[in-house]
């Protein structure tokens, strides 16, 4: 996987934040693989244990998805489809191993598609059975104004612009921090031309 730095993160609020980590032509290749995902996993809408729509469109790949309903939040093994889950990419997998400080490999690969208006607001991913794994996450397309908050919630908050190409970890006693993304400078995007934002976060489940 052809990194555009080496450079040592920025660190806000325990947060790891790789700027520009893939260069272009690894974006583009990742793109490709994430087509193959949404062919066998295709893209749905999630309707929150309130029954609200979510903003998002999302899939998975790996062992485990991600999915939300009446029923509550969960990990699940198969598509709401009722297919299995693909298997989650080597170009993201690749960069799993790069950032994650550690030789487990994750069980969950989200896949989250933001369109004009989409936001999430702010939140914890503590549906992990382990706390001690960190959550890595990968942008792609649109810039995505990103707020870190506090591990309770409440209180003062940062936020900065993540770019295509980020790549953001958050472990070690930011794993519980509390985080969302206020909106998306949408417009063209070298990488997606029709617009739009795609954030992937790699997680162990178990």
């Amino acid at each position: 996987m052809p990194h555009a730095t080496t450079a040592k993160p920025l660190l806000l609020r325990g947060f790891e934040i790789y700027k520009s980590f893939l260069t272009p032509s690894a974006q583009e290749a990742m793109l490709s693989d994430l087509r193959d995902v949404v062919r066998a996993a295709p893209l749905f809408s999630p309707m929150t244990p309130y029954g609200k729509p979510m903003s998002v469109r999302m899939t998975s790949s790996g062992t485990y998805g991600w999915v939300s309903d009446r029923r509550g939040y969960r990990y699940a093994p198969q598509h709401p489809d009722g297919t299995a889950w693909p298997a989650i990419p080597e170009t993201i997998m690749e960069v799993w191993r790069a950032v994650s400080q550690t030789d487990r490999s994750p069980d969950c690969c989200l896949m989250n598609f933001y369109a004009e208006g989409a936001r999430m607001g702010l939140h914890q991913d503590r549906d992990e059975a382990d706390f001690a794994y960190p959550v890595v996450s990968i942008s792609l397309g649109n810039e995505a104004l990103f707020r870190i908050g506090n591990p309770e919630r409440g209180g003062k908050t940062e936020s900065l612009w993540l770019h295509s190409g980020d790549v953001v970890v958050m472990g070690g006693a930011a794993r519980l921090t509390y985080h969302g993304v206020d909106r998306i400078k949408f417009g063209a995007s070298p990488l997606m031309p029709k617009g739009g934002r795609i954030n992937l976060t790699l997680r162990v489940v178990d």
